[in-house]
């Protein structure tokens, strides 16, 4: 097996629009060939010649018609979560003599749930100004900078197709509202966060390997669908073993740590390990050697496709990072570790 053909991005953001995340398209002027929701779907876009529909050639990706009046074509959409965007993908691949030659994006913020309606009468700002795109290709712009936006609207000049739209930033931590799986609930204790979540602000920062799974998968919300959306290495051939170095979204106690081995089942680590380090302003490369981190779970077995609850003493000390360890290799689904934010 080959790994996954590797994509373009901006390394060290999140893409705040991915369905994974919670991304969503709301509305758009025209999706005649090819619906708006592919453009948040992961990985880049499929061609399968020969595939038609009732409306013509089948595509990956979000396709309007042929305009024949003035005017251009949009889609507006709720990002997974709120951020400051800092790069833009427009990727047209596969698009081919039926791409847009000129995009732009804006952003603002708005309170969950608000209409299309009400989104359309706000102030966007605008986050790429009208800028041209090549075919079948990745378009990697850097974002105007400004505040963060929880919603974005895409607009192709004059009509067309574009197969993904990534919006890489920082997320903007959101711990008011945690997302509490029900076989969770029950080792949890009132005013627990998930500090490690990409939307609580966690983020991977570093890992020895990652040729089947990236490492972002680990932290994202909800199960994952199949194998494909975990985090896993390749066959380890050599004495050693696997780690992850991840940031959490705020300094905070860890009281439960949950490894999820979900759809990993011949090829799921035999154990894992956990440190803390209490280290805010130290650089990437000080993290990553750090020798002396404070052993937050010893190396414990695991098993197959399997949630694994690991409670943690009530004095555990503070942490801003932690390095899982995963002996020798292999895949993990989720990382969850719920605590109390400290200040």
């Amino acid at each position: 097996m080959s790994a996954p053909a590797q994509a373009a991005s901006f390394t060290g953001l999140v893409d705040l629009a991915a369905a994974e995340l919670g991304g969503r398209a709301l509305a758009t002027s025209d999706d005649f060939f090819a619906s708006m929701d592919n453009l948040l779907q992961p990985g880049r876009a499929v061609f399968i010649p020969g595939k038609y529909t009732d409306r013509g050639k089948w595509m990956d990706g979000w396709e309007s018609r042929r305009k024949r009046e003035p005017g251009h074509d949009w889609c507006v959409i709720a990002l997974g979560a709120p951020g400051q965007v800092l790069g833009i993908d427009i990727d047209t691949q596969h698009f081919v003599g039926n791409h847009p030659p000129f995009a732009s994006l804006e952003g603002v913020l708005a309170p969950p749930g608000t209409t299309i309606e009400a989104l359309h009468a706000l102030p966007f700002r605008t986050l790429l100004p009208e800028s041209p795109l090549r075919p079948d290709a990745q378009n990697l712009f850097a974002a105007l900078p400004g505040e963060p936006v929880s919603h974005v609207r895409l607009r192709i000049f004059p009509d067309g197709g574009v197969a993904r739209l990534r919006v890489y930033g920082h997320v903007l931590a959101d711990f008011a509202t945690p997302e509490i799986d029900p076989e969770t609930a029950p080792h949890l204790e009132p005013g627990w966060v998930d500090l490690a979540a990409l939307k609580s602000g966690g983020l991977p920062l570093a890992c020895s390997d990652a040729f089947f799974g990236p490492m972002h998968n680990l932290l994202l919300p909800g199960r994952a669908t199949d194998m494909s959306g975990g985090w896993e290495t390749r066959r380890k051939r050599a004495p050693g073993h696997d780690w992850l170095l991840l940031k959490l979204g705020a300094r905070g106690r860890p009281r439960l740590i949950e490894v999820d081995t979900n759809h990993f089942k011949g090829n799921y680590p035999d154990r894992c390990a956990i440190e803390a380090l209490d280290a805010a302003d130290a650089t990437l490369t000080a993290l990553v050697a750090q020798d002396d981190a404070r052993p937050l779970l010893p190396a414990t077995k695991l098993e197959a496709h399997e949630r694994h609850f690991f409670a943690l003493p009530a004095d555990t000390a503070p942490a801003t990072h932690l390095r899982l360890r995963i002996y020798p290799d292999g895949g993990i689904s989720r990382l969850r570790v719920w605590g109390a934010r400290d200040g």
